[in-house]
């Protein structure tokens, strides 16, 4: 982003494309890149090394839906209603939403009677939201679209994006857009996860090819001011095991809150601007591969059955990490439909709906979806039960 010296200091190896779930008899040649994270020691940037095609990952057929949580489904409403209280209660406002996915935060805003427009390039994520009377223009968010998006239906007053900002290389085309998109007064706020909370955790399976960057007040601050946008707020949210809200807005158009240079001067003193201590992480990533690794070789070699419980990007990092096949892991249950009968990335480990997780119970459960941990427990309490335990890995291997 800035032309400064990008140092490399974590390296997980040979990843496929997180959400390129193939059909058992596929022949098709399998994508690999390398996945290591390096360090920009001018602007704090933390961004992947290797850059994945953004064709090969948000595909018209992308996986994800957002609505299927109901936890997230929670949060999303929760977060439209607080701004059709804030940012959209002025005169016929208008919101855009980056990779709004199936709709599930425009719901709320469509219902409350604002203009809105919603962009994400999956053409099927697409037409679920729209099946919901959502508007939405199927397409990648780029200077290009906000330019032609404002020609059409005017200044945005909010600009919305939720886990997909990190998502995009090409920041300067994204924040250009958003600069030429606003109202004078109007503000992007978009979320993330927080590079803090993954140091802190050793949430490792938070880098995988969709999040090229992993983002700091900081280098959001940096970014935002090299191309023409003021970051004015920031606040820690607990989504995903810890995320970070930011409103950006035109220079000089909102007073700067206390809590951007707080947080600044917080991620200076915790060194998430120096490789060395970032470096930690990688330390303490190879002991998890060890341990999990052991333990599952353990459970296996004394006849348990071993199930993974959520088919989720961030599990192909991990099993392909640690190498966990078949022979440590029977197969991964998902409530996700469009992945049901097919094979997970690299690894190959059979999908199969959640009914099949009690058909029979397993003995243990590797919990991938951990930041859904609260919300899947209570669902499968019935396993716990029977005397069926959860495997964690974060922020180290446990047994619950």
């Amino acid at each position: 982003m800035c032309g400064g010296t990008l140092k490399k200091w974590c390296d997980l190896g040979r990843q496929p494309v997180s959400q390129s779930f193939r059909a058992p008899d596929s022949t098709t040649e399998e994508f690999f890149f390398d996945l290591a994270v390096g360090l920009c020691t001018s602007c704090t940037l933390v961004q992947h090394v290797a850059e994945v095609p953004r064709e090969l990952m948000f595909r018209d057929n992308y996986p994800y839906r957002s609505s299927e949580s109901a936890f997230m489904r929670r949060h999303f409403e929760q977060v439209a209603s607080d701004l059709l209280a804030t940012e959209l209660s002025g005169p016929d406002p208008f919101a855009v939403e980056i990779g709004c996915n199936d709709g599930i935060m425009l719901r709320t805003i469509n219902e409350a009677g604002v203009r809105h427009l919603g962009v994400d390039p999956s053409l099927q994520a697409a037409e679920v939201a729209r099946a919901t009377g959502i508007r939405v223009l199927a397409d990648f968010f780029e200077e290009a679209t906000a330019l032609a998006v404002r020609q059409e239906h005017g200044p945005a007053d909010l600009i919305y994006s939720a886990n997909t900002i990190s998502h995009i290389p090409y920041l300067d085309s994204v924040f250009r857009g958003v600069a030429a998109l606003l109202a004078p007064n109007g503000v992007f706020v978009f979320e993330d996860r927080y590079l803090g909370d993954i140091l802190d955790n050793a949430y490792f399976d938070q880098i995988y090819d969709e999040h090229f960057y992993l983002l700091t007040v900081r280098s959001v601050q940096a970014v935002a001011a090299r191309l023409g946008l003021e970051l004015v707020h920031a606040e820690r949210i607990p989504v995903h095991g810890g995320s970070i809200r930011y409103t950006v807005a035109l220079p000089g158009a909102r007073v700067p809150s206390p809590a951007v240079a707080e947080l600044v001067a917080a991620e200076r003193d915790r060194g998430l601007d120096r490789a060395e201590q970032l470096e930690t992480l990688s330390t303490r990533i190879e002991e998890i591969r060890t341990d999990l690794v052991r333990l599952l070789r353990d459970l296996r070699a004394n006849g348990k059955r071993v199930v993974g419980y959520g088919a989720t990007a961030k599990s192909a990092t991990v099993t392909n990490y640690c190498g966990i096949d078949q022979s440590l892991v029977e197969f991964v249950c998902d409530s996700t439909k469009g992945k049901h009968g097919l094979l997970t990335p690299g690894m190959h480990l059979p999908v199969r709906p959640i009914e099949a997780f009690s058909d029979p119970y397993p003995d243990y459960a590797l919990l991938f979806a951990w930041n859904h941990a609260a919300e899947i427990m209570a669902k499968e309490q019935a396993f716990r039960e029977q005397g069926g335990r959860w495997i964690l890995y974060v922020p180290k291997v446990h047994v619950v």
